[in-house]
């Protein structure tokens, strides 16, 4: 047994997440711990809600972080709203919107698959073709698909949803902190995320947003939803408080990870002194230099200039390059973490983020001064990146 205590190595994480940790938020996860019910906490907790109500952009009341990952919000957004019968229209474009119908499979939902190629976005009127003018409980898709850094438009849905009787829902796991996400301007009613990506925060929690109108869907429930884990009904009392106390006490439902919250608050607060708007131009603007510097170096990008995701691109790797080789020699030399491709683009592409603290001109650099150099080593000869990356910002 070994009992040396443990000592990680140092990375830049440029992968699809998670991505780098703001120093400031460890420090505060560093804080001492309290009770789940200390008055100190239920402070902490009200602050969180406010400022994730401002980077979600809505005035739900329901908007809390979620005990586990992204994964973990979606199951909660899903299984709260479908019961068994209930018909799921699902937007699958890649990895997640077919995660997506799992879940909803799970729940007892009947999942109708609304298509579109890897690396595409999603058109309102193939929903429209694909309901055949049946009605749906939930309409769903993704806004930042990760397996493919698309960028999904959500102008339309609403009235689509609407359209079909339908709640609307929406994976923001790579959107939220990066890219607007303007809940209520689109009329989302149900929306889930994770604090691994846009937010530096390490993963264990899923913000997540309800509408007044989903919240009044969970209510009018017969049956309870399949996780008792993630009954939003249950969670709701300890987080907002009992209707019986008009708010003011707190239902105990299971203990929430203090100081992961804690964390949560530092992210939020660090976003927010930053300004949303500002903390978006960024990504846009490294994000359009980092394009610039691969497009020097001839390396294609499959997903269309209007639907590419800021914080996350798919880059098609070359024939003849091995693609994990290349992974593998920037991890071992400069400690840089890039991912792979999912599903479709398994082994054929690098999902290259620029994530919140990660989404630096330097970390661009290098990026892509290390690609260059791998592939130089595979017998590609390509341009210097550097002057393309310089001249875009």
């Amino acid at each position: 047994m070994d009992l040396t205590p443990l000592n990680p190595p140092r990375r830049i994480l440029m992968g699809p997440g998670p991505s780098d940790v703001d120093p400031r938020v460890l420090t505060a996860m560093a804080l001492p711990t309290v009770g789940h019910l200390d008055p100190a906490f239920i402070s902490v907790m009200e602050q969180v809600r406010a400022m994730l109500q401002a980077v979600f952009g809505t005035q739900n009341k329901l908007t809390i972080p979620m005990s586990g990952t992204g994964s973990a919000g979606m199951e909660a957004a899903m299984v709260n709203l479908v019961a068994p019968g209930d018909r799921v229209l699902v937007g699958v474009n890649g990895v997640f919107g077919g995660r997506l119908c799992a879940v909803a499979e799970r729940a007892g939902g009947e999942v109708v698959r609304v298509e579109a190629p890897w690396g595409t976005a999603l058109d309102p009127d193939a929903f429209r073709a694909a309901a055949k003018g049946r009605g749906f409980k939930v309409l769903a898709l993704v806004h930042a698909e990760t397996s493919t850094g698309v960028l999904q438009d959500l102008s339309g849905f609403r009235a689509v949803a609407d359209e079909l009787g339908a709640l609307l829902l929406i994976d923001a796991v790579t959107s939220l902190g990066g890219v607007p996400v303007d809940l209520d301007a689109h009329g989302v009613d149900a929306a889930y995320s994770g604090t691994q990506k846009c937010l530096s925060c390490p993963p264990g929690l899923a913000p997540l947003s309800y509408s007044a109108r989903a919240v009044e869907a969970v209510k009018a429930r017969t049956t309870p939803p399949v996780s008792w884990y993630l009954d939003l009904s249950l969670i709701a009392r300890y987080w907002l408080g009992t209707e019986e106390s008009g708010g003011a006490a707190r239902a105990y439902h299971h203990t929430a990870p203090i100081n992961m919250v804690y964390g949560l608050h530092e992210a939020l607060r660090i976003a927010l002194s930053e300004g949303l708007e500002a903390r978006f131009a960024r990504h846009r603007r490294i994000a359009a230099a980092f394009v610039a510097g691969l497009e020097a170096m001839d390396l294609p990008l499959p997903v269309a200039p209007a639907d590419r995701l800021p914080q996350l691109s798919l880059v098609r790797v070359p024939d003849g390059v091995d693609e994990k080789q290349v992974r593998t020699e920037l991890l071992a030399e400069h400690g840089l973490e890039i991912g792979g491709g999912l599903g479709a683009f398994a082994g054929k592409a690098w999902r290259i983020g620029l994530m919140g603290s990660a989404c630096t001109e330097d970390n661009g650099r290098l990026c892509l001064s290390a690609l260059r150099a791998a592939l130089g080593r595979q017998g590609r000869v390509v341009a210097d990146p550097l002057p393309a990356f310089d001249a875009a910002l």
